[in-house]
């Protein structure tokens, strides 16, 4: 059979591509290896873990918040195997959906491993050894990520886990070490500290969610320690023995002591790293880098011509909208449009609770670069709506040019501010200035007023409410 476009991977990444190339006239065919669509994305990230997040926020909230409300009940309980039943349902409803929008679409699936045979040949490997092969004008390989691991630690995936099997587990932890305070570590730690477990966050770097803003690392630590979440940042991890139901964490911090974390799980968050085993890149002379990634140029084209790369497999942030972003990128182009990406404005979110959301540059990549800017921050607190609600820790932080008062970063921790992030991307892709973020009339009361404080704090230096 041949295409015009065969797709491999059906994460976020590949199976937008996919539809947005069905959409614009051309034949496509997807493959992916596994029995459902979706991706890690899909079936063991983003939508799992969130469903855990959003379950165990509830009963976090019926412990600790209820009675504020006047709501009184019996001390609730939960049954942790109806919390994984329900993110089960939710994964197979929207995998299931993903399938539903191949069909809409007349986008041809196969079940198997795609490896490459030559440039515009793909051969699918089925699970009862039998195998094909399809042909392709183009190719997008989008096979994502699989979680990285250190040299020295060997997962067992029963006691030291992954972020899949952390998703999973038949019991809650007594105990979890957590090994990295990225995005992945936070949210999952915070779902099982609101379960009951104990939970230690250990950090190679000075503060957690390195590659964000340093206000927003600092409110976040202090919010999530009140919530009893216990980190040790600084702290260089050297080995992690299991013995029986027990794990022993040992890590050495900035002063050159040696410390010992001991739990009954460990899991290991310390990123993600690119998948191709099995392409079969070099049968082709598809280039990688350094980093196992797969190189390509600012059209998302490797150095075969025909062969495109998006997502985890190729550089950048390793989101699953970044990845959907590129995948649009990639079958516009192929269809003769001219797609743009702003790599700049793809925001950055931690679900836990409060959540955290950021988009463009921090304080110290402003600093870094020379560029002169101006600071506006505004506290959650102060609002009507966070009152109301009680959700009462964060804060919108606005960073704008000195001299054009253009906005070139927004930082935010806060209820809902994984949503409220993208008035801050859309405010940014126009460029507009901090004045015109505070002109704009927002709703009372609503989270959202605190973007435009901060940017008329940003602006002016004088907030209306603080």
């Amino acid at each position: 059979m041949k295409y015009d476009i065969i797709v491999i991977g059906s994460g976020p990444g590949g199976y937008i591509a996919a539809v947005r190339a069905s959409q614009l006239g051309k034949k496509v065919a997807i493959i992916e290896k596994y029995a459902t669509l979706g991706g890690t994305c899909l079936n063991v990230g983003c939508i799992p873990s969130k469903a855990l997040l959003d379950s165990s926020h509830h009963y976090y909230d019926a412990i600790h918040h209820f009675e504020e409300h006047g709501i009184s009940v019996e001390k609730p309980t939960f049954d942790f195997g109806k919390m994984v039943e329900r993110k089960a349902k939710v994964v197979e409803t929207t995998t299931g959906g993903i399938k539903y929008l191949m069909d809409k679409n007349n986008i041809d699936v196969y079940e198997g491993l795609g490896s490459f045979e030559d440039a515009t040949h793909v051969k699918i490997t089925k699970n009862d050894g039998s195998s094909e092969v399809i042909e392709g004008v183009n190719i997008i390989i989008a096979t994502g990520s699989k979680p990285s691991t250190l040299p020295f630690i060997s997962i067992d995936k029963e006691r030291i886990i992954t972020s899949t099997e952390a998703l999973k587990l038949k019991e809650v932890p007594k105990h979890l070490i957590v090994i990295g305070g990225g995005v992945i570590g936070l949210e999952l730690g915070s779902v099982y500290k609101r379960l009951g477990a104990d939970v230690t966050v250990v950090e190679y770097a000075p503060k957690i969610t390195p590659t964000m803003d340093a206000d927003v690392s600092k409110e976040l630590q202090k919010v999530l320690k009140k919530q009893g979440i216990k980190f040790a940042v600084s702290h260089g991890v050297s080995a992690v023995e299991r013995n029986g139901d027990e794990v022993v964490v040992k890590a050495t911090n900035k002063k050159g002591v040696e410390v010992e974390f001991t739990g009954d799980y460990c899991l290991v968050a310390v990123g993600r790293k690119a998948y191709t085993a099995g392409l079969g890149l070099e049968k082709v002379g598809v280039e990688v880098n350094e980093r196992g990634q797969i190189a390509v140029n600012n059209h998302l084209q490797t150095n075969v011509s025909n062969i495109y790369a998006i997502g985890d497999v190729v550089k950048g942030a390793m989101l699953a909208h970044k990845a959907e972003e590129e995948g649009v990128v990639v079958a516009e182009y192929l269809a003769g449009e001219k797609p743009h990406i702003n790599y700049n404005l793809i925001p950055g979110i931690v679900y836990t609770w409060p959540e955290v959301a950021a988009v463009g540059k921090t304080e110290d990549e402003l600093k870094e670069a020379g560029v002169a800017y101006k600071a506006g921050k505004f506290s959650m607190r102060a609002l009507g709506r966070s009152r109301a609600s009680g959700d009462i820790d964060g804060f919108v932080k606005v960073l704008a040019d000195k001299n054009t008062d253009e906005v070139l970063g927004v930082h935010m921790v806060g209820a809902r501010v994984a949503d409220l992030i993208m008035e801050a991307a859309v405010a940014m892709e126009y460029r507009a200035s901090a004045e015109d973020l505070a002109r704009i009339c927002h709703g009372h009361p609503t989270y959202s007023e605190a973007v435009k404080e901060a940017a008329k704090a940003a602006w002016d230096g004088k907030p209306l409410n603080a």
